[in-house]
């Protein structure tokens, strides 16, 4: 068998193995867990929570105790404190609305119709927004930015001559700004978004001419979702279309506003599933709270909960749900966020205190990385030196060469190829296995044995591996045995045997030789003279081979 293929099957393998401990006899649910609290249990929860866990990150929540990390993983950080730029005024292209190389377009040109400049400016925008991920602080508010993005799912790659770069900006700003804080407002907000109003037709919702596209999504995919007691019909989406009507971007500031002559003014009657519910109509400006009337009673039914529940429960914890899962930790959960108004704190702060969280054999190494965690964690966790910020143009080309990375192994942010989100986090039964094919799985390594080697250039920008810094940071890295237990701590989170540790080390550390000390000598003669090339070399060596190696294991693309 191809050696790709071989590699690919068996981290699908590891996957179906969990599946099997996983779905035996759920013994934990979400009481909150009382036992060790140590190294592996704080990567767990930063690897889940943040991109990567980094050495000083560990320390650092080591420190706390887990309710103390888990309280801070979920505050919320600061706006951004910068913009997106124009770094595309490059090989004769000029920003025909006067915006200079390496100042901000967000504020100018919002008007002109020039689908090139706009399909720069979104690229512009994508570049920023992944340097949001990359420069992201002990918080999971940008991850779960991202997973907010996943369930409001869009495309910047549609209608790039109709939604402006603005509103894909905004809009990111209207998930990060609602992302820790109440679901329902967050829904309200997105109704409502000039972005998502284009993106699914909502400015072309008219009174007499009706279009359901968000009225369906609101409800199928962002709201009450299609699990088996989800039972609004296809009359519900119909009435909800009619709610919906007049709820438009203004044409002359390119804001949302509520066109009150392009709206139904007509009572809307709803589906048993709502209680036969009847949303009085309104003419004038009232008909726009016809919209809250709305969300108040698609709110009002239970499968909200559980289907927003099921959705963080996949993007963070795992993939599969079964009547077990659902029985005791799905509908719990719904009922916590229901009695907290649905707000999303309370929700994972519930599920990373839990025991199910905590059980190793449950939620640990049992899922496939994807694309963003797999290039971002390699960079946070190996630390990867980035350029300074002041200067614009290294920092974008890294950014660029980053987020390229990601979108060649099937994941780019802002470009989600279906409504329903990316493939692995919904399209049964793969799931998360979705992520990796032939060609993903060889790019993933060739990205590894790249940034280990010579790194990943990009506009002369590079980017690498610094293994002996990343050994440096270590407790005790002259000690062969340990250096590799403290680097398998931090960059594997599926366990490696006895015997494949001692394989590590006597192939690759000793270089075949049978004492320990040959490494020791090794490293002890680089430390004390860092000048020496030739003690350098011996040490640089075998560590990108060290490093090298336990990238290539099926292991590292499970977290």
């Amino acid at each position: 068998m191809n050696e790709t293929l071989l590699t690919k099957a068996t981290v699908q393998q590891h996957v179906h193995t969990a599946d099997k401990i996983f779905f035996g006899p759920l013994t934990e649910g979400l009481q909150e867990y009382t036992g060790t609290w140590d190294t592996a249990q704080v990567v767990h929860l930063l690897k889940r929570t943040l991109f990567g866990a980094k050495l000083k990150d560990v320390q650092y929540f080591k420190t706390k105790t887990m309710q103390q990390a888990v309280d801070e993983l979920l505050q919320p950080t600061a706006a951004p404190s910068t913009v997106p730029l124009n770094n595309y005024s490059v090989d004769g292209y000029t920003d025909p609305t006067g915006v200079a190389l390496w100042q901000t377009w967000i504020n100018t040109g919002i008007a002109v119709a020039d689908k090139e400049l706009n399909e720069k400016r979104i690229s512009s925008f994508k570049t920023w927004w992944l340097g949001q991920a990359v420069n992201a602080q002990r918080s999971i508010h940008e991850k779960l930015t991202v997973c907010w993005h996943n369930h409001f799912a869009t495309n910047t790659g549609t209608s790039t001559d109709k939604i402006k770069a603005r509103f894909w900006y905004d809009h990111y700003l209207t998930l990060r700004q609602n992302a820790l804080g109440n679901f329902k407002t967050m829904a309200k907000a997105i109704t409502i978004d000039p972005a998502m109003l284009y993106f699914l037709n909502g400015d072309s919702n008219i009174k007499g001419s009706p279009n359901e596209n968000y009225a369906r999504e609101l409800q199928e995919l962002y709201t009450a979702g299609k699990g088996p007691n989800s039972k609004y019909t296809e009359d519900d989406v119909k009435a909800a279309a009619l709610v919906l009507t007049g709820h438009t971007v203004s044409p002359t500031t390119f804001t949302y506003f509520f066109d009150a002559g392009k709206h139904d003014a007509t009572n809307k009657e709803f589906s048993n599933f709502y209680g036969n519910k009847i949303i009085t109509g309104f003419s004038g400006a009232n008909g726009a709270t016809e919209v809250d009337a709305l969300l108040d009673m698609i709110f009002s039914t239970e499968e909200v909960s559980k289907h927003i529940c099921r959705k963080l429960y996949r993007f963070f914890i795992y993939y599969k749900i079964d009547s077990n899962i659902e029985q005791t930790i799905i509908t719990p959960l719904a009922q916590i966020f229901r009695s907290n108004n649905y707000n999303i704190q309370p929700v994972l702060a519930t599920l990373f205190k839990s025991k199910h969280f905590y059980d190793m054999v449950y939620s640990s190494a049992c899922i496939i990385k994807s694309p963003l965690d797999f290039v971002l964690d390699l960079c946070n966790e190996y630390n990867v030196q980035m350029p300074d910020s002041s200067n614009n143009e290294a920092t974008y080309a890294v950014w660029q060469s980053i987020q390229y990375e990601a979108a060649e192994m099937q994941q780019e942010l802002g470009a989600i190829p279906e409504v329903a989100g990316w493939y692995a986090y919904y399209q049964e039964p793969a799931f998360h296995e979705l992520w990796v094919n032939t060609a993903t799985y060889t790019r993933r390594n060739i990205f590894t044995d790249r940034m280990i080697a010579d790194g990943v250039m990009s506009n002369n920008q590079n980017i690498l591996i610094d293994p002996l810094a990343f050994a440096g940071q270590l407790a005790n890295p002259g000690d062969p045995n340990l250096l590799i237990d403290q680097s398998l701590e931090i960059l594997l989170r599926y366990p490696l045997s006895g015997s494949g540790k001692e394989f590590i080390k006597r192939s690759i550390l000793l270089s075949g030789q049978l004492q320990d000390y040959y490494w020791t000598n090794a490293w002890d003669a680089y430390k004390a003279n860092p000048s020496d090339a030739g003690a350098k070399a011996i040490v640089l060596s075998r560590l990108r081979s060290l490093y090298k190696y336990i990238m290539n294991l099926p292991e590292y693309h499970l977290c």
